[in-house]
């Protein structure tokens, strides 16, 4: 895999952990409040959410990242 390859995988994991944790402690937070197996559920949450949300990020960031030098008028180096 070429370093380019293997930094925008990386990058998509580690935003996806930070990311999905933080989200998913609070949505589930805000659904069951402070319960005996919030644990749980917000373990069951986040796997979910990684699951689905780090393709998305690997997928869709480079998109995102065209689009948004559309819009700014820039190059996105």
């Amino acid at each position: 895999m070429n370093p380019q390859k293997k930094f925008h995988l990386v990058f998509s994991i580690l935003m996806g952990t930070i990311m999905f944790l933080v989200m998913t402690f609070v949505i589930t937070f805000a659904n069951v409040g402070w319960s005996e197996n919030f644990s749980r559920l917000w373990m069951k949450a986040y796997g979910i959410a990684f699951a689905i949300g780090v393709p998305m990020i690997f997928f869709v960031a480079p998109v995102a990242r065209k689009l948004t030098g559309r819009v700014l008028g820039v190059s996105p180096g």
